[in-house]
């Protein structure tokens, strides 16, 4: 019996030669290093911007660093206009925010396939953005009688693929007020300095020298407890040179209120009018999208009103009003420019308030808790409520993978089962989210409604990935334990030919998806391919060993 599951129909010798693959080293690995100049740099940061006022041009890009950086003249276009204040506000002094763009093209390059092994054990809201940019901005503004319009404006911009903010925000304090003060060989001395980071590799803990400080930061990973504050320890030598040591690389007081799940539609931390998807978010023609937008123009009230969603921020109230503007109230309450602050929502909520949070927060308010203590009560809550929905569909989709011992080296891997709706919600009644939550409501509406958005999609489809990648690494196990040699005594050589291609093709690709299996079990594979070579009439040997297939 040839082994059609896994290699195929076995037909002409001189045809399946062609289809050999060659021996391409995938060597992607985080335990390696970039090293050629400007790589480490890049594995970190695309580029540093500097954006000027010119009273004749408006904002414009001054400087690229390095120059070598490429960016699209709507990109740079984008970040000029992201990179000032989008309000009619003073803003003296000191400001920092961050931003987000689309990325013109897809640039892949040499680098990215290392990249995306730092990624692989990063949890999935630290991943790096494939297809956006993170703009982080230190934006100076102070009076200066010497300048024809009466002020120093100017900001220095970070853009970088990873969502690290308040790592970013904390460099760039070090980096800006240098700048400001002593201009671009300050700006290329903090750039060469990054150029000697080691790479950002989740689970590490990293120290990073800059401006004559050292920062030391660890990266989490997949594995982490979620919610876990990671302690970074100390007793290495070389701590004695350490100025910081951050307790988070992404953390700051406004947050993923779902993590540790993935926020999978678009979202714009701030936005401004003259950006080039203006007209498309801002279209009445149809259903609002699928956005998150943070504007600071007064022009929006207005023109998003009809949106289903809109928070209102303001100067805080005394303590004792803190109930009034946390209330969820109707849209159609919403008067535009004279609304209070709060939250204005078109839906009906699926879930009871939760009463205590409530109070705890605002306990903390009266009693002036720190705001990074506050953000942790907050971020806490919502991972545990989190946590208490996602169980039961990380349950349901476990249950759709084959059993182990159904996997046979001698078929193809066996397929994951379908997701069904309306079996999952029959799970729910024995083990749904009132095992671990509090809250009471419609669990069921909610659930229905999380399975067409967006975010389920991006969940499951990542779920899907390792349930599927799980499966090509037990069935790479089965074959490397299988006797191979006493099944090639059985076929023709056109069939063993075949089977080496398929083993050769499944060694790549085991290393190109870097799938979850134990190097040694690669290195049996390829044992297992040079001895079924060995064992073919020598001028065959001599063919497949030409080909590159060992």
């Amino acid at each position: 019996m040839a082994l059609r599951g896994l290699t195929g129909d076995g037909s002409d010798l001189e045809e399946l030669l062609k289809e050999v693959i060659p021996d391409k080293d995938y060597p992607c690995s985080p335990e390696s290093s970039p090293s050629l100049p400007w790589d480490r740099f890049a594995s970190w940061v695309h580029c540093i911007c500097v954006v000027g006022f010119d009273l004749e041009l408006g904002q414009a890009v001054e400087v690229i660093y390095p120059p070598h950086a490429k960016l699209s003249d709507k990109e740079k276009t984008s970040i000029c206009y992201l990179s000032f204040p989008d309000s009619n506000s003073g803003c003296l002094g000191d400001t920092q925010f961050c931003f987000r763009i689309r990325q013109s093209t897809s640039r892949k390059n040499s680098l990215d396939c290392l990249l995306d092994q730092y990624d692989r054990d990063a949890p999935v809201y630290l991943k790096k953005d494939s297809a956006h940019y993170y703009g982080y901005v230190y934006f100076r503004q102070v009076r200066d009688k010497t300048l024809k319009r009466g002020y120093f404006q100017k900001s220095l911009v970070l853009i970088s693929k990873l969502p690290y903010v308040n790592f970013f925000h904390f460099l760039l304090k070090l980096i800006a007020p240098e700048y400001f003060d002593k201009n671009e060989p300050c700006l290329e001395a903090a750039c060469n300095d990054l150029d000697r980071w080691p790479a950002p590799i989740p689970g590490r803990t990293l120290n990073l020298p800059t401006m004559g400080v050292v920062i030391k930061v660890r990266i989490p990973t997949g594995q982490d407890k979620p919610g876990a504050t990671q302690i970074i320890q100390s007793g290495d030598e070389t701590d004695t040179q350490v100025s910081f040591a951050l307790p988070t690389i992404h953390e700051v007081d406004l947050f993923s209120c779902v993590s540790p799940l993935k926020y999978c539609s678009d979202f714009r931390p701030y936005f401004t009018i003259h950006d080039s998807e203006f007209k498309e978010y801002t279209t009445r023609t149809q259903a609002p999208p699928s956005v998150i937008l943070g504007v600071t123009n007064p022009f929006f009230a207005k023109t998003l009103q009809h949106w289903p969603h809109i928070i209102r921020i303001g100067d805080m109230k005394p303590a004792g009003d803190i109930p009034k503007q946390v209330k969820v109230k109707k849209l159609k309450n919403l008067k535009t420019l004279d609304s209070k602050p709060g939250v204005y929502t078109s839906y009906k909520t699926f879930l009871s308030r939760d009463e205590e949070i409530i109070k705890q927060v605002q306990k903390g308010i009266q009693q002036k808790r720190p705001s990074e203590a506050q953000s942790a009560i907050l971020r806490r809550y919502f991972l545990e409520l989190t946590q208490s929905f996602i169980i039961p569909l990380e349950r349901y989709v476990a249950s759709l993978m084959p059993l182990q011992k159904s996997i046979s080296p001698w078929k193809s891997p066996p397929q994951l089962k379908a997701f069904s709706e309306e079996e999952f919600m029959k799970t729910l009644e024995k083990a749904g989210p009132q095992l671990t939550s509090r809250l009471k409501g419609d669990w069921i509406g909610l659930y229905r409604q999380f399975l067409k958005s967006p975010n389920f999609d991006g969940w499951f489809r990542s779920r899907w990935k390792e349930m599927t990648q799980k499966l090509e690494a037990l069935h790479l196990e089965a074959l490397c334990d299988a006797d191979l040699l006493i099944w090639i005594q059985k076929h023709t050589e056109v069939e063993v030919v075949d089977l080496v291609l398929k083993l050769k093709e499944k060694l790549v690709q085991a290393k190109q998806n870097c799938l979850p299996i134990k190097r040694d079990t690669l290195e049996k594979l390829q044992m297992h391919i040079e001895a079924i070579i060995l064992s073919l009439p020598e001028d065959l040997q001599s063919i497949l060993l030409k080909n590159g297939t060992t």
